[in-house]
């Protein structure tokens, strides 16, 4: 299913330089005040001094009726204050600053973000597809854009000592230069063995020898609330540490992430891109990416990609120079508690399918619109983002048992994965050209149940879009009503009027439960 639009902008802290974009509201939460008739005071002070009752000894009524209240047990401390002054000196010279530039075309994508207030660098995200046609994302004017020079900067971190070094896919894409430069002033040029925009990771080598490194963790061992320290290069900052603590783990971002983020407050700024993130013992456990904000600065949202997650990739990109990912060929949709109740089931977990795309895994195991995915080899799968975790980073060809709940009952279904490139090229070829004249939409007809599932009436689906109806806003997930007035059936209807070559069209398509009318500006 798509994401609802979000007003927030999800910042790749990878560049320079900075600028004005969505803004992301959080509804206020408000603490009720304390009744003024009755004081706090004694509880604070009964909770302050060394309780002298005896374990499960009773409470007199005098201590009672004082205010006094009953003590309570303490959390067992897991351990002392993290040493990040030890944690720095030994780790801080592992860390690198990475600086990139080369030029590139802009995409639909970015032509979408011209003079929408986004600095250079950051137009050329790939996450800020996401919120292409928000208000203050409308491009200027229309037409190619030549070949432009850019210039970045993110970090990275030293895993062995003859040179290889972690970043960020995005800080190095399109990059002809890359240049590394260590903590005691030496530069060296780099070479990008590869990158995996999926995960957002890139793997680099420098001719080096000696090099110190990182100890590398166990992300799967945080929890929440655990101290975490960030080094990096925000702003072209060197060598620079921030603190935090593990505010949720397991997050799933806007578009179709395989990576289960773990989420901090520790500062993370543009330039950070791609530096490591610390656990309390001097560990790395993820590679700090992504950040929410309304100025598009810090502020207090931080997401790192696991280390885990990392490590696989990078161990098949130097194994073959790419990265694989499995697919399973399905869109889904968390499950609420109105959904569970209707479905049957005790609790609100789960993925819900809402489509199944053709000759995919999904449809070759028997999966069906309205399924719910609870299991994924054994691990339970609480929302829909944990699916696409567990299936992004499993390999084409590999075998998953899923167990599903169908039709008030739970079933086993064994599904082998396809490739997550093989469907994106597949894509690519079904969908119509960019030359004048042509939309550019690859259409599919929707299927009664998933007419049902989206609540739609409407004939058709968009499984992609560029050219000029991505120019215009219209999106992948979007169902088409109408053009030019008349309602949408077929995909023929479509091309006959396309054959008559009009400068531009208007397209109604359905999008979040909603109809809106799309002018098509086609030249």
């Amino acid at each position: 299913m798509k994401l609802n639009p979000l007003n927030a902008t999800l910042v790749a802290a990878g560049v320079l330089a900075m600028g004005t974009a969505g803004a992301f509201s959080l509804k206020p939460w408000f603490q009720d005040k304390p009744d003024a008739s009755t004081s706090s005071a004694p509880a604070v002070v009964a909770a302050a001094m060394p309780s002298t009752t005896a374990p499960g000894a009773a409470v007199s009524p005098a201590t009672v009726a004082a205010g006094a209240m009953a003590p309570v047990a303490p959390i067992p401390a897991q351990g002392v204050v993290p040493n990040y002054r030890a944690i720095f000196a030994q780790a801080g010279p592992a860390v690198v600053g990475v600086t990139v530039s080369g030029t590139h075309k802009a995409s639909a994508e970015e032509q979408q973000l011209q003079g929408g207030g986004l600095p250079p660098g950051f137009e050329n995200d790939p996450f800020f597809k996401f919120f292409r046609g928000l208000p203050g994302m409308q491009p200027r004017g229309r037409g190619g854009v030549p070949e432009q020079p850019f210039r970045g900067q993110g970090s990275g971190f030293i895993i062995s000592a003859d040179g290889l070094i972690l970043t960020n896919a995005h800080v190095v894409r399109d990059a002809k230069d890359v240049t590394v430069k260590l903590s005691d002033r030496r530069e060296f040029t780099a070479k990008v063995l590869g990158s995996d925009p999926t995960t957002d990771v890139a793997v680099l080598r420098i001719n080096a020898k000696d090099l110190p490194t990182v100890r590398l963790g166990n992300p799967k061992q945080l929890e929440v609330g655990d101290p975490v320290m960030a080094i990096g290069s925000p702003f072209g900052f060197e060598q620079t540490a921030t603190q935090g603590i593990v505010s949720a783990k397991g997050r799933s971002l806007p578009g179709d992430s395989v990576v289960p983020f773990i989420q901090t407050d520790a500062a993370v700024n543009p330039g950070n891109s791609g530096g490591p993130l610390f656990d309390g013992s001097g560990s790395v456990v993820g590679i700090n990416a992504q950040i929410y904000s309304q100025s598009g600065g810090y502020q207090g949202l931080s997401f790192a990609i696991p280390i885990d997650v990392a490590l696989k990739v990078k161990d098949q990109i130097v194994a073959t120079g790419k990265a694989q990912h499995g697919r399973l060929g399905v869109s889904v949709q968390d499950v609420n508690q109105s959904l569970a109740e209707s479905f049957g089931m005790k609790r609100p977990d789960g993925a819900l399918v809402a489509a199944v795309a053709r000759n995919s895994a999904a449809a070759k195991a028997g999966l069906k619109p309205g399924d719910v995915i609870t299991e994924v080899n054994g691990e339970p799968v609480v929302r829909s983002g944990s699916l696409s975790s567990l299936i992004g980073m499993a390999s084409p060809g590999e075998k998953v048992k899923l167990k599903v709940w169908r039709d008030r009952s739970a079933i086993d279904i064994e599904a082998t994965l396809g490739s997550a490139e093989e469907a994106r090229q597949q894509a690519a070829a079904d969908a119509p050209g960019e030359s004048a004249g042509q939309l550019g939409l690859a259409l599919r007809p929707l299927s009664r149940d998933e007419r049902r599932q989206l609540e739609s009436d409407g004939a058709l689906l968009i499984e992609n879009v560029t050219g000029a109806a991505a120019r215009a806003g219209i999106e992948r997930g979007d169902v088409l009503i109408a053009i030019n007035g008349k309602p949408v059936v077929s995909v023929d209807q479509i091309k006959s009027v396309m054959a008559t070559k009009p400068k531009s069209v208007a397209l109604l398509v359905e999008r979040d439960g909603e109809r809106i009318f799309v002018p098509v500006n086609l030249g």
